[in-house]
């Protein structure tokens, strides 16, 4: 008798302590996420500043520049990691277009709040790079969590799914130009 009440304490704490680890894990994956939306969040408010200080000295990119305001708004409407992903993938090279146009344009290249900006748009392509690299580490160590046994059980049993990755869509993007 004592020995089955003793395998129940053992069975329950593995389970406390297997559902608590699955909950941490869940709620770095929702902070992780919090971060990288913060980030874009970021990216998104200094777009029109970007796009203002192109459209003064570039009118003929047009096209460019509209192309890049147009990314911006449907990012910011879709709910799914993966088109997010995407559009942010084509975000971010327009927003590169965008910062190698001060190459053609020596006005633009020196004037200073364009510089200004143009430093702020690659710190924050910087945070985006570490928040992005920290949400699919623990995506990756909840999603093997999920997947493993013992603890497959139990998050089969609360119901838990497996987090997409926040992934680049183009190759790129894995190399951020040379800003001078």
């Amino acid at each position: 008798m004592e020995l089955l009440a003793l395998l129940l304490a053992a069975l329950f704490i593995w389970g406390v302590f297997i559902y608590n680890a699955l909950v941490r894990d869940r709620n770095r994956v929702l902070a992780a996420w919090s971060d990288i939306s913060v980030q874009l969040k970021r990216r998104h408010d200094l777009l029109p500043k970007l796009v203002d200080a192109v459209k003064q000295y570039a009118a003929y990119e047009q096209a460019t520049l509209s192309a890049v305001t147009e990314l911006r708004t449907r990012s910011e409407q879709v709910t799914t990691i993966a088109e997010k992903g995407r559009l942010e993938t084509a975000l971010a090279a327009g927003m590169h277009k965008l910062l190698l146009l001060a190459e053609a344009y020596p006005e633009l290249k020196a004037n200073q709040s364009f510089l200004a900006l143009q430093r702020d748009i690659t710190a924050v392509e910087d945070h985006l790079q570490y928040a992005r690299r920290y949400y699919n580490g623990a995506v990756r160590n909840l999603n093997t969590r999920i997947d493993s046994f013992p603890d497959l059980l139990l998050a089969r049993l609360f119901r838990y799914t497996p987090h997409e990755y926040f992934a680049l869509e183009a190759d790129a993007e894995r190399h951020a130009p040379e800003l001078r």
